[in-house]
């Protein structure tokens, strides 16, 4: 009994201390640094983004501007993407003398509508146009009502009803 109770012991001292086996590497799990996409100076001659959407076309290089509003959460959680919206046309609820609005960003003042229509999704991409698996909100100073310049590719999946960008170089005004 003691010899039986001596090798069960021993046997769960030792799977104890194995590694667990997995498939995940460790380049595989290292964040991807984005201080590469992000520039101190501002990129020249942005377009307005409700001009872009009457032309822009998958492939194209574009350079545009705006702030990230739109949405009451503009920044994807746990992926390097916002929104973000035509500062010319989409007035933030902060802008408006006399609304207290918490989330000024939403824009709830503008119809559904004009918000799809003066809004593009910016995204950093990898080698493979993947997205990459990191928040934004935060870097370089991100935040909602960020005043951003860019410049980017339209993405393939991008229409004329969603301007999509893999940005390239981004500048973050203020």
């Amino acid at each position: 009994m003691k010899t039986t109770l001596l090798i069960i012991i021993s046997a769960l001292a030792l799977t104890g201390c194995e590694k667990p086996k997995t498939e995940t590497t460790a380049a595989a799990t290292a964040a991807v640094s984005v201080d590469p996409w992000f520039t101190p100076s501002a990129p020249a001659d942005p377009s307005p983004i409700h001009l872009l959407r009457q032309s822009a076309k998958p492939g194209d290089t574009i350079t545009l501007s705006g702030k990230i509003l739109g949405r009451e959460k503009p920044f994807v959680d746990d992926r390097a993407a916002f929104i973000l919206g035509d500062a010319s046309v989409l007035k933030p609820c902060n802008e408006i003398p006399g609304d207290a609005c918490t989330t000024p960003w939403d824009v709830c003042c503008e119809s559904t509508e004009d918000k799809l229509a003066n809004t593009a999704t910016i995204q950093l991409v990898d080698g493979q146009g993947r997205v990459l698996k990191q928040g934004l909100k935060g870097v370089q100073g991100l935040k909602e009502l960020s005043e951003v310049t860019l410049v980017g590719t339209v993405a393939p999946s991008s229409s004329p009803e969603a301007l999509i960008v893999n940005a390239t170089n981004i500048h973050v005004t203020r």
